[in-house]
């Protein structure tokens, strides 16, 4: 995946001027071979210039991560630490900083060794308040050498969404098709979060597609697309288009993309994409997928904006599924009840079109589009890609701008069944625990689209740190409530 960012943490150690330095600068050098000890050494920077005690050294510190090439901060309190200075760090930085403080190490050096780290992270937080100044701290931010390593490392992917975002322009298709106000996407919360949005018809992608018409790069990319797709491959008629939409595609992002490093794009796949171009470009939009390049449907704004964020937090693919039918009741007899732990109406199929990379699916065929074919030509909606999506851990979630611009966003962890589903498109039987009630209390009560994102894994943890550093506010960052947790609106006589 080359549109990702790379990470590269600055250790920064802090010293507040009546506790002795060398505790920080100790504990330091113990972090950071803590650090390179169990995880990937390029991942963080230690700052030799000095133990930062005062706002001079606060600057020495700062331009010296610059120049280390660092795009994420840890601010470490070896001891009390200067609550100003170490605060100021973070305000100056240009990135994510989290803050994590040392454990005394042993009941032999409780005079000369004690550092009370403990008890200024206390003071660090309350200054960050007073400031205004957003940063990441663990659920327990004080620990070991090995500890704090363990805790930069689980920032890692919180900064690399955060850095991503900081960077990002989504490139968008088309309006929204009719009667898909679900997909309303007021853009203004996109700027908060420091995305650029480049807005464009489909006409204008129809004349850039008809210019790739006859492009030397198309028989290598069938080549491609015959690799990938095998036996598969069942309309192989229509490569030859979808191979120049997809260039179509990535010339465009290299000519739109501007000052911006990364992209996700939200396209247009009906009701007139069809006619027009001659095919469905659901397939195509899975080969981005899994360059890395999110591709949401029917101008999911927010929905590439999610997948983008999926993206940098597993660093690997991810696709949009509607939240989209019920597991019939021969189904969940069959293949799930006592085989299974949940609730009939804790299981439910996640489908779309045929959006969802050949990596995640268990087995795939590339056809026509069922649904669009009802009402159209066959020949028109080729371009599909079906097949039952493989098994394992997911995380289902979407960050959301509302209709008056407040952001919100929902997570909830489950898996996917290994429960032929029977059906067609890119679909699976999912199952997450209280499905049923986060259904109504969740989706349903904070009226969130029919569109969600999908990690492969759970990556809850890590995204609803996102999420809060990016500014949901906590009452709006919702998740499944386990049972006998009530939500606001639940009735708790039901």
């Amino acid at each position: 995946m080359n549109n990702l960012p790379k990470v590269k943490i600055g250790i920064v150690a802090v010293s507040r001027d009546c506790f002795p330095e060398t505790l920080s600068v100790n504990r330091r050098k113990a972090l950071v071979e803590a650090y390179q000890a169990r995880y990937d050494e390029a991942d963080i920077y230690e700052c030799p210039v000095c133990i930062v005690e005062s706002e001079i050294h606060m600057v020495q510190a700062l331009e010296d991560v610059k120049k280390a090439g660092c795009n994420a901060l840890c601010v470490y309190l070896g001891n009390f630490g200067p609550e100003i200075s170490e605060t100021l760090l973070a305000k100056h930085f240009d990135g994510p900083s989290m803050f994590v403080a040392a454990a005394e190490e042993t009941q032999n050096d409780l005079v000369g060794g004690r550092g009370d780290a403990y008890c200024g992270m206390l003071n660090a937080s309350y200054n960050l308040r007073l400031r205004n100044i957003k940063a990441y701290i663990p659920e327990y931010p004080v620990g070991t050498a090995a500890e704090c390593a363990d805790m930069i490392h689980e920032f890692v992917p919180i900064a690399r969404a955060i850095v991503g975002l900081k960077s990002l322009k989504i490139i968008s298709f088309g309006p929204r098709p009719l009667n898909f106000l679900a997909c309303n996407a007021p853009i203004k919360q996109l700027y908060n979060l420091g995305v650029e949005i480049e807005e464009n018809s489909e006409l204008d992608l129809f004349e850039a597609f008809n210019k790739h018409e006859g492009d030397e790069r198309i028989p290598a990319k069938v080549k491609e697309m015959e690799e990938e797709l095998g036996e598969g491959n069942k309309k192989p008629e229509i490569l030859c288009k979808l191979a120049q939409y997809e260039l179509t595609l990535l010339d465009w992002i290299e000519a739109h993309k501007g000052y911006r490093e990364y992209v996700a794009i939200a396209g247009k796949c009906w009701p007139a994409f069809q006619t027009q171009f001659g095919f469905v470009p659901c397939y195509v939009n899975s080969r981005l997928t899994g360059m890395g390049i999110p591709v949401s449907c029917e101008v999911d704004i927010y929905g590439c904006l999610s997948e983008f964020i999926g993206t940098c937090v597993s660093e690997d693919i991810v696709t949009l599924l509607d939240i989209n039918n019920t597991v019939p009741d021969d189904m969940y007899e069959e293949s799930i009840n006592n085989k299974y732990s949940y609730n009939h109406n804790e299981t439910f199929m996640g489908f779309h079109c045929g959006n969802t990379n050949t990596k995640k699916l268990s087995s795939c065929s590339m056809k026509y589009q069922m649904i669009m074919a009802r009402t159209l030509p066959e020949e028109v909606t080729q371009g599909t890609l079906e097949g039952d999506i493989i098994p394992g851990d997911i995380t289902f979630y979407r960050l959301q701008s509302t209709a008056d611009s407040k952001l919100r966003a929902y997570i909830a962890q489950g898996e996917v069944l290994p429960v032929a589903t029977r059906s067609f498109g890119g679909i699976g039987v999912f199952a997450i625990p209280e499905m049923g009630r986060f259904y109504r209390h969740v989706l349903i009560e904070k009226n969130y689209p029919h569109h969600g994102a999908v990690a492969f894994g759970h990556f809850g943890k890590a995204l609803y740190e996102v999420f809060k550093y990016i500014g949901v506010p906590v009452e709006d960052l919702n998740y499944n409530q386990p049972k006998g947790v009530l939500y606001p609106t639940e009735n708790p006589f039901a």
